[in-house]
């Protein structure tokens, strides 16, 4: 009887649960539980900066340029002349005649050089001179339609937005970011006379952005992409523009003339002879001649003189301006810096005794 019972029990909850199935079922749709709500979509321009710096890149790609340089080798094999690609860099459109600044080091040794375009495409481009004091080279392409970009003026201030396009590896037209780290900076060269008063940023420099610009934020020139400092070779938040006041001083005379030279002050100088003086205690860069005629033959600057087999020293420049002059490559670099006719004050010394004199420099003979 129990197990009567039991099994009759049994039947009804299997049926009732079939039933709730069946119910659960047949649930009117606007009775069921609403879905999770899903997160809405990030807008693709997060504010007014972000779209500020999109305007600024779409407005200044293409201002600037891939660059390719080329070989002419000769196959010892077949006695065939053949272009072979050398290497690769940045630059951007000067002005409306087609001129195009890039590094020096991006042309150095190269025979050939070619200019991509944002439009793709690609135009031999013909070299119109160098600085290599300053890193800085022109090309020009006939008949280049692309606007110039417009330099920056007032001073460059550390902090400020710093926007680097160019092509690294050879990822053509590629942005980035960051913001001026330094100002002044300057790196030795095993090869000589090294670069100064270069821009320091930390937005990412790599090979192949040489030759690109470094813009501010409304897309204005401040420098000319140059070098990074990385002991792996690949950018570590540390690198370097020729600055625009640099490139505005440098670029018209290469330009006009081919290249580039100081204006002239009119003394000679022995940069071994003044590394023994200075190892000898003597200070400055040792005048051992003045050019008759010259900003230091008016000023009364006085040379070394040579009598009876006996060296008398003359005057030894210590400081341009106020500036400290220790090296011939701080004098060179402090010329660098002015303009023909500009009026500078120099320091000598002589036999332990300081004087001033004014001096207007010379243009470049």
């Amino acid at each position: 009887m129990e197990n009567r019972r039991f099994l009759s029990r049994l039947a009804v909850s299997a049926v009732a649960l079939a039933l709730v199935g069946v119910a659960w079922q047949v649930i009117p749709p606007h009775l069921a539980p609403d879905p999770p709500a899903q997160p809405a979509p990030l807008p693709a321009v997060a504010g007014n900066a972000e779209a500020a710096l999109i305007a600024t890149f779409e407005a200044r790609r293409e201002s600037v340029v891939f660059i390719t340089t080329a070989l002419d080798v000769i196959d010892r094999f077949t006695r065939r002349a053949e272009t072979v690609q050398r290497g690769t860099g940045s630059g951007f459109i000067w002005d409306d005649r087609g001129h195009v600044i890039t590094n020096w080091h991006v042309l150095e040794g190269a025979d050939r050089a070619f200019v991509r375009l944002a439009d793709g495409s690609v135009e031999p481009a013909r070299l119109v001179g160098a600085s290599p004091a300053h890193d800085l080279a022109v090309l020009r392409v006939p008949g280049l339609d692309a606007p110039p970009i417009p330099l920056a003026t007032g001073e460059i201030e550390v902090g400020q937005t710093a926007l680097a396009i160019g092509n690294p590896f050879g990822l053509d037209w590629t942005l980035t970011t960051g913001i001026v780290s330094a100002l002044d900076r300057d790196l030795p060269s095993p090869r000589g006379r090294g670069l100064t008063g270069l821009v320091q940023t930390d937005a990412a420099i790599n090979p192949g952005n040489s030759g690109g610009p470094l813009l501010d934020s409304s897309g204005r020139l401040i420098g000319v992409t140059t070098a990074i400092f990385s002991p792996s070779g690949a950018s570590a938040g540390i690198g370097f523009a020729v600055p625009v006041s640099t490139v505005s001083r440098v670029v018209p005379q290469i330009i006009e003339r081919g290249g580039y030279t100081p204006p002239r002050l009119g003394v000679e100088f022995d940069p071994q002879i003044n590394g023994l003086a200075r190892r000898n205690g003597l200070r400055g860069v040792l005048v051992l001649g003045v050019e008759p005629g010259s900003a230091a033959d008016r000023a009364g600057i006085v040379p070394a003189t040579v009598s009876a087999g006996r060296i008398a020293p003359g005057d030894a420049i210590v400081a341009v301006d106020g500036e400290r002059i220790d090296t011939a490559d701080d004098l060179l670099a402090a010329l660098d810096l002015r303009l023909p006719g500009d009026t500078v004050t120099v320091t000598l010394e002589r036999d332990g005794a300081r004087r001033d004199v004014s001096v207007t420099l010379d243009p470049p003979g």
